[in-house]
């Protein structure tokens, strides 16, 4: 680990040379962000509503819809909404948010009270038959009116590669499109980036790519995005029909003990700007812009461990929203709101 770190500390100190978070921008970075003008969307996480609502106030001019996260399954197979989420529903209508989008998961809580994320069992019986289907969706469309939302948003996970499942949410999406359509409700579908794009997705709802998890808690250290990976996935949304947005991530993680290609894995976990930018100033260590990415990183040591973090601030949102649209996409979705001290510098133009 303390090779690991030596290297990477050689790193970082040549990256300073070109430009660090706490000194000047890195060279480049007002090019980076120059682009044609995006539209806004945000997500507000229901387990972090409070910080979220006040982040949202400082934007909300700069939002043209908002996302209010989450709707999941019960123990029953039934569609379950937080009280976080039916508050930050009524926070969205007070606050004159005029497109609000209830966010529905294929998370559920089992028998023992046991959050289950991403389940795929879950779909597997939900998406059974035509009966089920038509059911799941009119569970969605009276879901999103009880909550008074203009719009669902379908973001299931973590099953495109099981062949036989995929054909049968492609089915339920036209089911849902059709029924949302009917019911004068937008529709947004948020996929992986793995999704294949090509697999027949249905012509009308705006489709939310996620531009993000290249590097992450399934993986050693590096940033959410970098450029090279931005690039790839705008061509692959060339083969998806109709409204595309991508999905850019705040935030980043730390890296406990980790040892490139080694057994020995310590925790890892997700941090926000504000966690990020507190732990670099407790531990006198200088956030470095990488240039593939535009994120910052650092390292540092504290009892007897070996740290590392990565994380994007407002410049990074910026290089990457400014990647995204010169790539010739004109919307642009913020997962999410909470901990992001530079959030009103985020620029759409």
């Amino acid at each position: 680990m303390k090779k690991y770190l030596g290297t990477l500390a050689l790193g970082l100190s040549l990256t300073v040379l070109s430009g660090c978070a706490g000194a000047e921008p890195a060279p480049g970075a007002g090019a980076l962000s120059e682009h044609p003008p995006v539209t806004l969307s945000v997500w507000l996480a229901s387990w972090d509503a409070e910080r979220g609502e006040q982040e949202y106030k400082k934007i909300k001019r700069q939002a043209e819809s908002l996302s209010c996260f989450m709707a999941y399954y019960d123990k029953d197979d039934k569609l379950f909404i937080p009280q976080e989420t039916r508050s930050i529903a009524a926070f969205a209508q007070k606050e004159g948010q005029k497109q609000r989008y209830l966010s529905i998961t294929n998370d559920r809580q089992d028998e023992k009270g046991k959050f289950v994320a991403k389940d795929k069992e879950l779909l597997r019986r939900l998406l059974a038959d035509e009966a089920g289907k038509e059911a799941v969706a009119a569970e969605m469309i009276a879901a999103a009116k009880e909550l008074d939302c203009t719009g669902l948003e379908l973001d299931y996970e973590a099953f495109f590669k099981d062949k036989e499942l995929l054909q049968e949410y492609l089915a339920f999406t036209y089911k849902l499109a059709s029924a949302c359509l009917k019911e004068h409700l937008a529709l947004r579908i948020v996929l992986e980036p793995g999704m294949p794009m090509d697999a027949g997705l249905c012509k009308g709802p705006e489709y939310v790519v996620m531009f993000y998890n290249l590097y992450g808690t399934h993986s050693g250290p590096g940033p959410k995005a970098d450029f090279a990976f931005i690039e790839k996935t705008i061509k692959k949304m060339e083969a998806l029909p109709g409204k595309k947005s991508a999905a850019l991530a705040t935030g980043g993680c730390l890296w406990e003990d980790y040892v490139p290609l080694g057994d020995k894995k310590g925790k890892v976990r997700n941090v926000d700007e504000a966690e990020a930018v507190q732990l670099a100033e407790k531990h006198h260590a200088t956030p470095v812009r990488d240039e593939k990415s535009h994120a910052l990183h650092f390292a540092y040591q504290a009892e007897g461990h070996e740290y590392v973090v990565w994380y994007a601030d407002s410049e990074t949102l910026n290089a990457w929203i400014g990647a995204a649209a010169r790539g010739g996409l004109d919307r642009v979705s913020l997962w999410r709101l909470g901990g992001n001290d530079t959030i009103k510098e985020i620029k759409l133009k």
